[in-house]
């Protein structure tokens, strides 16, 4: 893999940590996100990256701002039904690609599948994410 598209991969994972947060009433505080990727070809399996964010009240208080915190991304498409949220993204720049998501709430946890298209790879990401406490 080149070291283009690991930089592309890590970008991603700490550019959408938000992405999973749209449909319910998500909570502002401290969540915990793990997040696996998965790409075809590839010769190894890379770890699961875990981290901690805090959300506002005002960082929730608008879902697509959430999902979409980088000015050379623009949603095409955000749809809610119930506790599940599907949406789709095109991003310029440095992180070109397109991106197209699911996730589904169940109380203060979530589980999310996104599939990304940049340059010329596919990759799979796959989140949980719990509230874990009010932020610090």
């Amino acid at each position: 893999m080149k070291f283009r598209i690991k930089i592309v991969l890590v970008a991603v994972a700490a550019l959408f940590p938000g992405a999973v947060y749209a449909a319910g009433e998500i909570q502002e505080g401290q969540w915990e996100i793990s997040t696996t990727m998965e790409m075809p070809g590839m010769p190894f399996k890379m770890p699961p990256q875990v981290m901690k964010h805090c959300y506002s009240k005002n960082d929730v208080k608008d879902q697509k701002n959430v999902i979409n915190r980088d000015k050379d991304c623009s949603i095409t498409e955000f749809k809610t039904s119930g506790n599940k949220v599907s949406w789709k993204m095109v991003c310029t720049g440095e992180k070109k690609g397109t991106f197209s998501g699911e996730t589904v709430f169940s109380g203060n946890s979530y589980t999310s599948n996104m599939k990304m298209s940049t340059e010329g790879q596919n990759m799979t990401m796959n989140v949980k994410g719990k509230r874990i406490g009010n932020c610090p």
